[in-house]
């Protein structure tokens, strides 16, 4: 496609700032009017004779739905820096690229991450509640104790970028012990960190406070199970920013209800939304958020402007901006 002709582009919700008026400028560009997702159905009917999609995490592209697109399709740009959601052996087959948006949302997760562990330290939602429903009766000598931070074990699982940007928080901060893992041999950790790379097993047994950073594979699916969390400190703390099923909800929900650990924090779940009726939802000891961790308007403003110029890049054949590899 020449840099002058008009695509047909498909972009499957509507995204903060104007980054999406670039795409306007020069292409035919049909956004999603709603605030929940395509159903797969209207997935399928909207991407017709597309060129370009520009998608979010809850959409999934798998080969009906670039089959449903057409031999057209050259770029498929995710608005995130996961890209799960996407067939991408289906993608390579076709020739079609895909595009994500890392690095730029790494500080605002990493200060989810802080903000969720403190939190559940603290017992913050317990503590809210009390004042909502009107419990709030005095001041106690043991009420709501929690958890101090300083000096404490903190294991990171996935030293990747967000896990270091959480870890640097952390250990400065509270000048807490970092124990890490990784998959990928030639990690490495900034000296200041001080950290020691362990294997998995270790790490939640050493570990007061876990957060958990990895992406999402066969490999890492439920890899925080019932036997893992039996391996933790009762005292221990899970948070986990990264995506829901890395842990097994209902093995978090049995440990949580006897207190195999102290308290779970999350901004990711399965499914998500989480129906309200779910039994974590209601614990005292588990706060869930609805998936913010990079929901800042800096994080999610650049995110928009990588996701448009992916798209550009890739209906004129040029290298996207920041393109996953096929292969």
């Amino acid at each position: 496609m020449s840099e002058t002709s008009r695509g047909k582009i498909f972009v499957t919700r509507e995204l903060p700032g104007s980054a999406l008026t670039r795409l306007q400028q020069s292409h035919q560009v049909s956004i999603w009017p709603h605030r929940t997702p395509p159903t797969p159905a209207e997935l399928l009917d909207n991407v017709a004779g597309c060129h370009g999609l520009l998608t979010l995490l809850s959409d999934r592209i798998d080969e009906r739905v670039m089959e449903a697109a057409g031999s057209g399709l050259q770029v498929i740009s995710n608005y995130a820096v996961g890209y799960n959601n996407i067939d991408l052996a289906a993608a390579g087959r076709r020739g079609i690229r895909v595009g994500n948006t890392p690095d730029v949302l790494t500080d605002a997760t990493a200060d989810l991450a802080v903000t969720l562990l403190l939190a559940a330290a603290r017992r913050v939602k317990e503590a809210s509640d009390e004042v909502r429903s009107g419990q709030w009766q005095t001041w106690e000598p043991a009420g709501l104790l929690g958890r101090e931070l300083r000096g404490k074990t903190l294991g990171v699982v996935g030293i990747g970028r967000i896990g270091t940007a959480f870890a640097q928080r952390m250990v400065g901060g509270w000048n807490m012990k970092l124990l890490y893992t990784s998959r990928s041999p030639q990690a490495e950790v900034d000296e200041k960190l001080g950290g020691r790379r362990v294997e998995l097993d270790e790490l939640l047994r050493e570990s007061d406070f876990v957060s958990v950073h990895v992406a999402l594979c066969e490999e890492t699916r439920h890899l925080i199970d019932a036997a893992a969390l039996a391996n933790m400190k009762p005292s221990a703390i899970l948070v986990n920013t990264a995506r829901g099923e890395i842990i097994d909800q209902e093995a978090l929900v049995q440990a949580l209800r006897e207190e195999v650990i102290f308290a779970a924090a999350l901004d990711v779940t399965t499914p998500e939304p989480l129906p309200p009726s779910h039994p974590l939802v209601g614990l005292p000891n588990a706060l869930v958020l609805p998936h913010i961790g990079s929901a800042t308007d800096t994080a999610r403003h650049e995110m928009a402007e990588i996701a448009v110029d992916n798209v550009l890049a890739g209906m004129s054949g040029q290298a996207l901006r920041c393109e996953v590899p096929l292969a």
